[in-house]
Order: structure tokens, then sequence, then C-alpha cells
């Protein structure tokens, strides 16, 4: 009875914590895989294995670090803001090892989603891969398919 005329209050939210290259990475990675609106267990693993690999993270700090990657992909400012911390911090052939990492999140259900490619070429060409790249990037995640 008294939880109805008091109800308790939710705690406040936790801050997020300012974006740097390694949330930025993961947080793209995020946004990739739900431009399709289906984020699938395929899709949540293969980003959990690019941030293992990438950082040299074991399995559960991975999808701990992706787990705060999700938040900061559902609060935080917009693709612009993350690319561009990408560009600053992180030189061009690491941000190429990025487009691929993000082709094999795309295509990591099977299946290609023209919302994840448009989503992908626009995060690609931000992040200022050439054209050549992204058409090598996209050419072996299909092949890897």
């Amino acid at each position: 009875m008294f939880e109805r005329l008091f109800p308790r209050r939710k705690p406040a939210p936790k801050p997020l914590p300012q974006p740097n290259a390694q949330l930025a990475l993961g947080a793209l990675l995020v946004r990739v895989a739900l431009a399709d609106r289906n984020y699938n267990a395929a899709e949540v693993g293969q980003i959990d294995r690019i941030l293992a690999r990438t950082f040299g993270l074991k399995p559960l700090e991975a999808a701990k670090l992706r787990a705060t990657c999700e938040a900061l992909e559902r609060d935080a400012p917009g693709t612009p803001e993350f690319v561009e911390l990408l560009r600053e911090e992180v030189d061009y052939a690491d941000r190429k090892a990025l487009g691929e990492a993000m082709w094999s999140v795309a295509l990591a259900d099977g299946a290609r989603d023209e919302k994840e490619e448009i989503q992908l070429l626009a995060i690609e060409t931000a992040l200022g891969l050439t054209d050549q790249d992204m058409q090598i990037a996209r050419e072996d995640a299909l092949r890897n398919l």
C-alpha cells in the first residue's frame, strides 16, 4: 500500500564517460549494427570480438566496453562528433581498418541491408577514407559473407 502512495524514485542514471577514441570506435560499431533496427547476437558478438582484438581485452572486458558504447551511442552526440575524434586521434591505416571492421559488423547477421550500408558509407566518408579503400573493404566483407 505504501509503495503506491510513496513510490521509490529511480536512481539517477550514472553519467556517461567523455568519449575518447576507444569509446567512439565502439559507439560507431554499435551505430552501424543498429542502422537496420535489428541488433542481434551475431552483431553483438562481432562487436565484442573487434573490441577485444583491437584493444587487447578479455571477452568480459570487451562486453562491458560494448555496453558502455551502447549507452553512449544512444545518448551521446551524433556521428560527426565521434568521427572527428577518430580523425584527430587515429592514423589513416587504423581508420581504414575501422571501415573493414564496420563492414564485418554490418554483415555479421549474414544479410546485406541498405540502411546499414548507407550509415557505413557516411561514416567511411567522414573518416576520410578513399573511394578505393571503401570499395576494397566492402568487397572483402562481401567475399567473407
